[in-house]
């Protein structure tokens, strides 16, 4: 059996690890048996052992999004502020909206939403070449002008 992310090891399967520790087998063995894995076959008789449960719980809660209903508002802004940087878009937030969140959580939401907050160029770029000089050969020789400024 492959370990499948985010769902629980079926009833069956817990109650055959179970009664294999009882039988006396270790958590190594168990695993091997059952193609489980060692912590797996610890926790599940640890829960047993302490709380008495032997079933899977419930998955647990999503956490809803701080942003959830704000989408349209945040497109908006940043319709209308296109330099807004991620700081300025937190406090418009918790100052119009009442929404206080973290830059890294804006950042994914504006990722989510498709938005980016690149900055346009203030200046073309040059079309006649290199702005940086090209770095010599490895044994080329020096000028006089760049020897004195070394």
């Amino acid at each position: 059996m492959t370990y499948q992310r985010g769902r629980a090891y079926s009833q069956d399967l817990r109650s055959r690890v179970l009664a294999a520790a009882d039988r006396g087998m270790s958590s190594r063995q168990i695993a091997v048996m059952f193609a489980v894995s060692i912590s797996y076959a610890i926790k599940v008789r640890q829960r047993r052992d302490r709380t008495g449960e032997v079933g899977a719980r419930k998955p647990r809660q999503v956490q809803v999004r701080r942003l959830a209903g704000h989408e349209q508002a945040l497109r908006e802004q940043v319709a209308r502020k296109i330099d807004a940087t991620l700081v300025e878009l937190c406090r418009w937030l918790g100052q119009e909206r009442g929404v206080q969140i973290g830059r890294t959580a804006l950042w994914r939401e504006l990722r989510r939403l498709g938005l980016t907050l690149k900055k346009s160029r203030s200046v073309p770029l040059s079309r006649t070449g290199r702005i940086s000089r090209r770095h010599a050969r490895p044994g080329a020789r020096i000028s006089p002008s760049s020897a004195g400024a070394a």
